[in-house]
């Protein structure tokens, strides 16, 4: 499928490489060509959009990055210099690059009004963070009061929130013990990012602000597979009450993303429980490869409806990128050879 537009893709500023998270088990070589391609926002990656059928990437700092620095006014100042860094490379290719602001969480009212500039001066599409956020000698999640006021500002401004994956903090590692296999995206990941969302829905959040959109990668982080389990149970909670059922609002204030999770199995599991309707393409690059993703996206058997909505439309739709085509109009489009750049 050509027109495709990924929505997890990342980066890294100098400045920020240091704040990446540890690498388990990582070939060095490997590695050092992750670290390169972090870094590259120009040719190399528009090479490789081009050759797998991606005219859109949206550009969101990698993990953790803002989110370790544990000093407000550094969080501050570090997430306004990768948001103009990230506004240049938009604005050298505006046609082929989108971005998702990175968000200083330690300092609420700073992230709010971060976000406002990034969306209103810098034309970025909504923000990512990488999970909770580190501050002083302990940690803090985004359903706690005092972020109210980048909740308000994102329902104001009307763009997403990407909640993307980072381990768990040091404390409240003693399972992973002895089996660092199991750190990053193999699977702490998914289990703390997961969490988090169910920290958010059952806060009564979406309750407070019903129209929030928040967006999971790896296809919703396994919660699509859990949350009727969760509400099962919640239903024998009588003290426990919201507005909605939890798969409820897992349809209807979430997406979720195919980043680094290109399993057919999978996928099929989140349209029955989502539906096509709350679904994108990511790759997550360069930590995954558009080969991988695109040779499995573009023939996975689902309908092509279905494959032009998650591959393009959706994300046409929800982040304003550019008109949204008809199906006639994608199909001519896809057959059409050549490159898109």
């Amino acid at each position: 499928m050509q027109g495709k537009i990924a929505i997890e893709e990342h980066f890294v500023t100098a400045g920020l490489e240091h704040t990446l998270f540890p690498t388990i088990g990582w070939d060095p070589d490997e590695w050092a060509d992750v670290q390169r391609r972090l870094g590259e926002a120009g040719s190399l990656r528009l090479e490789e959009m081009d050759r797998h059928g991606v005219e859109i990437a949206v550009l969101s700092l990698a993990a953790p990055c803002i989110q370790l620095i544990a000093d407000p006014y550094e969080a501050v100042v570090q997430a306004r210099a990768s948001n103009d860094a990230l506004a240049g490379v938009v604005e050298s290719h505006p046609d082929r690059f989108a971005g998702f602001a990175a968000l200083p969480m330690q300092d609420p009212k700073a992230a709010a009004n971060e976000l406002a500039r990034s969306v209103e001066e810098l034309g970025f599409r909504g923000a990512l963070v990488n999970g909770y956020s580190n501050l002083g000698d302990g940690i803090a999640y985004y359903d706690e009061p005092q972020f109210l006021p980048v909740w308000e500002r994102l329902a104001e401004l009307g763009v997403p929130l990407y909640l993307h994956p980072r381990n768990p903090w040091e404390s409240q590692m003693r399972i992973y013990e002895d089996r660092g296999e199991l750190l990053g995206p193999a699977w702490a990941f998914a289990v703390e990012t997961a969490t988090h969302a169910l920290r958010l829905i059952t806060s009564g959040l979406f309750d407070r602000f019903p129209d929030l959109t928040v967006i999971l990668g790896h296809l919703g982080e396994m919660l699509p597979f859990a949350v009727d389990r969760l509400q099962q149970r919640l239903s024998h909670v009588p003290a426990f009450s919201l507005q909605r059922s939890a798969p409820a609002y897992l349809r209807e204030n979430f997406y979720v993303t195919t980043s680094g999770n290109f399993h057919t199995q999978s996928l099929i599991g989140a349209l029955l429980q989502v539906g096509a309707d709350r679904i994108m393409f990511a790759v997550d690059y360069p930590f995954e490869s558009h080969a991988d993703a695109a040779a499995w996206f573009d023939t996975v058997a689902i309908s092509e409806p279905d494959r032009l909505k998650i591959g393009r439309t959706n994300a046409q739709r929800l982040l304003g990128l550019s008109p949204t085509e008809t199906t006639g109009d994608m199909r001519a489009r896809a057959a059409a050879p050549g490159s898109m750049r």
